[in-house]
């Protein structure tokens, strides 16, 4: 990029903050420096910059919003009900919600973002954005859909399996007070009680640089408050069907994750890692043409396999639209950075008797350890437990 460039984007940043409010610009210029010495381009800094500061002047306070006439009913309802949801998550989960959820924003999209993640063609190992803050993470996100697939196209043409993705809700990690939005506030009670409980859980807690880990805790903790939520204010026809909905997740979980693994040991064997591509070694024609083939057969097999699952379901067709997308490495590396580590997350809430406090405890203590260390301690038969 050229630096007029850089320069003319700084200018838009800077232009866009002149109209925040006072407290609102004193926290993003404090960490603006930080932003610019890092590794992001100044473009993609540009876009996050206009596409958050987009959604802080959308935003309304749902106290208002709730005394207008003019409001939807649809939308009320959903309003108090994320509001109960807030209360429950802060009384009961001993989540931090702060001024999170409090007001209320109509992107007039689908989606909040979009993020890229990305794969080298013969290897399991997700391509890593560097961030200020949060450190490495395998994913980057564009607040256009239009910029996430010139940037997946680009990645793509460089030889990188990619996956484009639309995501409903992110969280700022404490950083601003996260919004309501139109992407995700009409969704059915239940994905809404563990979307909400989730991003709540990045703000407990988040380690720089552990995307798999970070995710896996947020979801379980999305799952638990979800059940808890269910226990307290519905009943047993409630708790059953998500009781039911999670025994799918976790059957398409496997069903993946065993692709993934297949994969994994394929180049493996092949000797494909991503340090060989990074070192420019290549397989021979032939041998990249014999590992394309016998990737494709384990995608395929994956994909008769789901349909055999499905046929177990009662009709259900919970994951028909993420098998409607191209399978690729990109894209199994999606549902094992948020799934794979959720039933350590589970056993270790289980092992201190489902108290919360405790649990958020043992997971701190996880953080502490270099990153191999704290994932081999949340495989199967890892120790996971410290504080004792």
């Amino acid at each position: 990029m050229r630096d007029t460039d850089e320069f003319r984007i700084l200018h838009d940043v800077m232009r866009t903050v002149s109209f925040l409010p006072g407290g609102t610009r004193a926290v993003f210029l404090l960490v603006l420096p930080l932003w610019l010495t890092g590794c992001q381009t100044a473009s993609h800094l540009g876009q996050a910059v206009r596409g958050h500061f987009q959604i802080v002047n959308r935003q309304q306070p749902i106290a208002e919003l709730l005394q207008q006439p003019q409001t939807p009913e649809p939308l009320r309802a959903k309003l108090r009900l994320i509001l109960e949801m807030r209360e429950f998550a802060e009384r009961e989960l001993k989540l931090p919600v702060n001024g999170h959820y409090l007001r209320y924003a109509d992107l007039g999209r689908n989606y909040v973002v979009w993020n890229v993640t990305a794969s080298p063609e013969f290897s399991m190992q997700p391509k890593e954005w560097w961030y200020p803050v949060v450190g490495r993470l395998a994913y980057r996100g564009y607040f256009a859909e239009r910029e996430a697939r010139s940037h997946a196209a680009e990645l793509a043409r460089q030889g990188f399996d990619v996956d484009v993705g639309g995501v409903r809700a992110y969280s700022t990690l404490g950083w601003f007070r996260d919004p309501v939005l139109n992407t995700f506030v009409h969704e059915p009670e239940l994905e809404l009680a563990e979307l909400l409980f989730h991003e709540l859980a990045h703000q407990r807690l988040f380690v720089s640089g552990d995307t798999d880990f970070n995710e896996a805790f947020a979801e379980a903790v999305g799952e638990e408050g979800t059940r808890r939520w269910l226990r307290a204010k519905r009943g047993a026809a409630e708790m059953n069907g998500y009781e039911a909905h999670l025994r799918r997740k976790a059957d398409f979980t496997r069903l993946v994750t065993g692709a993934h693994d297949r994969l994994a040991a394929l180049f493996h064997a092949a000797g494909t890692s991503a340090k060989s591509v990074r070192d420019g070694k290549s397989p021979s024609i032939e041998a990249a043409a014999e590992l394309r083939a016998r990737k494709q057969a384990i995608l395929d097999q994956l994909k008769r396999d789901y349909e055999a699952l499905k046929s177990t379901w009662g009709g259900r067709t919970d994951y028909a639209r993420w098998f409607s997308r191209p399978l690729n490495n990109a894209h199994l590396n999606d549902v094992d950075a948020y799934y794979r580590l959720v039933p350590a997350f589970h056993r270790l809430l289980r092992e201190q008797g489902g108290d919360l406090e405790a649990f958020y405890r043992e997971v701190a203590a996880l953080t502490k350890l270099p990153k191999e260390e704290r994932h081999r301690r949340l495989q199967p038969g890892g120790q996971p437990q410290l504080t004792r």
